[in-house]
C-alpha cells in the first residue's frame, strides 16, 4: 500500500480559537459533559481518523473569567471514551515533572488495555511555573532538569510496561495458577533523577505499550524525540521551516539506530473551511473578532515573556520585541521562534498578532474551501514536511464536522487517507511495530513471604 496520511483529532474543548466558546456554533454548555466528548470521538472514528488527542495543563489556565479553563483529567476522559469507540487511538498529554513513573505506567497500561490497545501517551515536561506549587515545589525546574528528569521517567516508564512478559498471564484453573512468576520481572531502575522496583501491577497491553507522542521542538525537546517518540506534535508556519524540522528529526532519528519510518511528524493545522475562500475567510474573521485582548496579550506574555500590553491595539508590534530565537536548526526556545517568524515577515500590529495566534496558538491556520485545505495537506505531506496532521478545528463539534465531510473525502478520493481500519490498534493505524517484550531471560520477581492473616 502507498503511503498514508495520519490524522489526529486535537480536541481542545470548544475549539482551538480562542474565542471559540462565544460563537454561536459552539456549545460552551456541553464542555463537563462527557457525552459530548464521546460524540467528538464517535464522529472521528466514523470518518477513519487515526486518533483523537488530548492535551492537558496540571494548573489553572490564565484568564479564567475569558476563556476555557475547567476541563477534564485526559486519561479518565479518555477511558470514558473508550467504552463507547472501537478503533480510534487514544492519546493524553501527561507532565514528567509532575508524576511518578509507576501510577504513569500504571494509568496508560489500564487506558490501553480498557480501549484494546489504543492509548498513547503526549509526553510533556510541563513549560510553566505555574504548576510547581500544585505540587508542592518552591520553584518549576530548570529545562535542563526538567529533561534529564524527563529521560528517566520515560526509560523507567518502558521498564516497568515490559515487566510482564507477553505470555505471562496462564490462567490455568484447574492448577490453581493465574500468573507465571518466572515472566515478571523487576524493573529495577536507578537513575539521578528517578527510581522504581516494579514490576507494574497490571499486564502487558494489547499493543505492548502505548504509542509514546511528544511535542517540544526546542534543541533539547529534538533530541528527547529522536530518542523516544513515536510520533510528534509540532508547528510550523512555513513549507520551508516544517521540511527542514522534518529532515532534522528523521537524520537524528536515523543517527540513534531507529528507524526513521517510526518516526511520525505531526504538524498542527487549523482550518476554516467554507464552499468559497471569501467565505471561509470571513468566517475566521467573525471568530477573531469575538477575541478578548486581555486574555490574548496574557497569552503572549506567557509563551514568550514579551509584555505588549502598553501598546495601543493598532501600534506595529517593534520588532526588538521579539529578539533572534534561533533558526530551524539552532532551536533554542520553539513557539517564541514561530512567533518571531509570524512578527518579522509579516509587521503586524498589536491587533492582527492577537489574531494570529488566537487561532492556534502559532500552529498554522488556514482558511479555504475544502479543495485549498486538501491542496495544503497533500504538499506538505509529498514535499516532505509532515507525515500528516494534528487537526485543530477553531470550533467543535462543527469544525471536525466540516473538515470530515468535505476534506477528508478528497484525501480518500487522491489516495492519500484509508477508507477504513486495517487494524485495531494504535500502533496498527500509525503503522508501528510492536516491542518485543523482555524475555525470560530478565530478572525474575522473588515473592516475599506474606503472613496472610494481613492480606
Amino acid at each position: 500500500m502507498t503511503r498514508q496520511l495520519t490524522l489526529n483529532a486535537f480536541v481542545m474543548p470548544a475549539g482551538h480559537h480562542e474565542a471559540a466558546w462565544r460563537h454561536p456554533a459552539a456549545q460552551p454548555e456541553r464542555l463537563t459533559d462527557i457525552g459530548y466528548y464521546q460524540q467528538i470521538a464517535r464522529h472521528a472514528e466514523a470518518a477513519k481518523l487515526d486518533a483523537i488527542f488530548f492535551a492537558d495543563f496540571p494548573a489553572l489556565g490564565p484568564s479564567p473569567q475569558h476563556n476555557v479553563n475547567a476541563v477534564f483529567e485526559p486519561i479518565t476522559a479518555l477511558a470514558a471514551i473508550a467504552a463507547v469507540t472501537e478503533r480510534i487511538g487514544l492519546i493524553a498529554t501527561a507532565s514528567t515533572t509532575y508524576y511518578e513513573p509507576y501510577n504513569l505506567a500504571r494509568l496508560f497500561a489500564s487506558l490501553d488495555l480498557i480501549s484494546g490497545g489504543r492509548a498513547g501517551w503526549n509526553i510533556v515536561t510541563t513549560a510553566s511555573a505555574a504548576a510547581a506549587a500544585n505540587f508542592g515545589l518552591d520553584a518549576h525546574p530548570n529545562p535542563e532538569q526538567r529533561y534529564a528528569r524527563a529521560h528517566e521517567f520515560v526509560e523507567a516508564a518502558i521498564a516497568l510496561w515490559n515487566s510482564w512478559d507477553e505470555d505471562a498471564l496462564v490462567l490455568d484453573g484447574a492448577a490453581g495458577i493465574y500468573a507465571d512468576p518466572g515472566r515478571i520481572h523487576t524493573a529495577d531502575y536507578t537513575g539521578t533523577h528517578i527510581r522504581t522496583r516494579g514490576p507494574l501491577n497490571v499486564p502487558r497491553s494489547p499493543q505492548g505499550r502505548p504509542v509514546l507522542v511528544q511535542a517540544g521542538a526546542s534543541n533539547q525537546g529534538r533530541f528527547f524525540a529522536a530518542r523516544f517518540a513515536e510520533a510528534i506534535f509540532t508547528a510550523h508556519q512555513q513549507l520551508a521551516d516544517a521540511q527542514a524540522f522534518y529532515t532534522d528529526i528523521k537524520d537524528q532519528a536515523r543517527r540513534q539506530g531507529r528507524d526513521p519510518a517510526h518516526v511520525k511528524i505531526l504538524p498542527g493545522i487549523s482550518p476554516f473551511i467554507a464552499d468559497t475562500e471569501e467565505k471561509a475567510r470571513a468566517l475566521e474573521q467573525e471568530f477573531n473578532e469575538l477575541i478578548v485582548p486581555a486574555h490574548g496579550l496574557a497569552q503572549l506574555q506567557g509563551t514568550t515573556g514579551v509584555d505588549l500590553s502598553g501598546l495601543a491595539l493598532d501600534t506595529p508590534v517593534p520588532l526588538e520585541a521579539f529578539p533572534d530565537t534561533g533558526d530551524v536548526t539552532d532551536n533554542r526556545a520553539s513557539r517564541p521562534q514561530v512567533i518571531a517568524g509570524i512578527v518579522r515577515r509579516e509587521r503586524p500590529t498589536v491587533r492582527q498578532l492577537l489574531h494570529r495566534l488566537a487561532g492556534a496558538r502559532g500552529h498554522r491556520v488556514v482558511a479555504g474551501t475544502p479543495e485549498q485545505i486538501a491542496d495544503t495537506i497533500q504538499e506538505w505531506f509529498t514535499q516532505g514536511a509532515a507525515d500528516g496532521f494534528n487537526v485543530m478545528p477553531p470550533y467543535y463539534p462543527g469544525g471536525l464536522e466540516d473538515f470530515t465531510t468535505t476534506v477528508v473525502p478528497i484525501l480518500q478520493e487522491r489516495g492519500l487517507f484509508r477508507t477504513d481500519y486495517t487494524g485495531t490498534t494504535l500502533r496498527e493505524h500509525l503503522g508501528l511495530p510492536r516491542p518485543a517484550h523482555r524475555g525470560a531471560d530478565q530478572p525474575v520477581i522473588e515473592e516475599p513471604e506474606q503472613d496472610l492473616a494481613t492480606v
